[in-house]
């Protein structure tokens, strides 16, 4: 029988996994991959690329504790296997937050990614938002004032048949840690430009959002941005 990971008999490479939590048949983009450690370890492969045989979950955290609680990847991996949820989330976590930054850093790279409030506005009033970085510590105001802008400018031009969706955020970075993936100083405000790396920065988003809200609690304003949800 072939492993979760592997193609079908006739040497294919299908693109659908089954979640070893659910049982569901899915797309891999909104999944995470699971693998064995030397010692029966189960450990989080976010990233797609330790080798060995592979269990798939859903990217969401109930979804993995499910998996660890009943015998998922036992049966996944077809022997018994040491497996702790907590730490299978905090690694998931933990990988996926270095994927996203990681993947700001190429977009920076790549020209597509501006930051600073007055980098941000000019292309907010072009409706050429697709998604804003807002540093968890930074202040409603500065953070406001943007929010309005993009908003306002991306429907506009939708009622005038330019379709601009409302630029989703992201929330979940320190000024700190946003500038260190950019090599720059702390840095509150950010922005991915309308056109390539967009999909890739949603899907990486979308599955953190299944361990962790991208929308701090503590945020006075969070109610008014728009939240990219967990994978469907």
């Amino acid at each position: 029988m072939n492993a979760p990971d592997e193609g079908d008999k006739r040497g294919h490479k299908s693109r659908e996994r089954r979640c070893v939590a659910s049982g569901d048949v899915r797309d891999p983009a909104w999944m995470v991959r699971y693998v064995l450690s030397p010692d029966g370890a189960v450990v989080a492969d976010a990233l797609g690329k330790l080798p060995g045989r592979g269990c798939w979950v859903s990217a969401d955290a109930d979804a993995l504790r499910q998996a660890v609680q009943k015998g998922g990847f036992n049966r996944g991996f077809k022997t018994k296997v040491s497996a702790d949820a907590d730490v299978l989330i905090d690694q998931t976590r933990t990988q996926l937050r270095r994927r996203l930054l990681g993947q700001l850093t190429m977009a920076r790279k790549a020209g597509r990614l501006v930051f600073g409030e007055t980098g941000v506005r000019e292309p907010a009033s072009r409706g050429d938002v697709a998604i804003r970085i807002e540093a968890t510590d930074g202040a409603p105001d500065g953070r406001g004032k943007i929010r309005t802008l993009s908003l306002a400018t991306a429907r506009e031009m939708s009622s005038q048949g330019v379709k601009r969706p409302d630029p989703p955020v992201i929330g979940c970075f320190t000024a700190a840690e946003i500038g260190q993936a950019l090599g720059r100083d702390p840095v509150v405000h950010a922005a991915i430009i309308s056109g390539p790396m967009v999909g890739e920065v949603k899907i990486t988003a979308q599955k953190l959002a299944g361990f962790e809200p991208l929308l701090p609690p503590t945020w006075s304003d969070a109610r008014h941005e728009i939240a990219l949800e967990p994978p469907p």
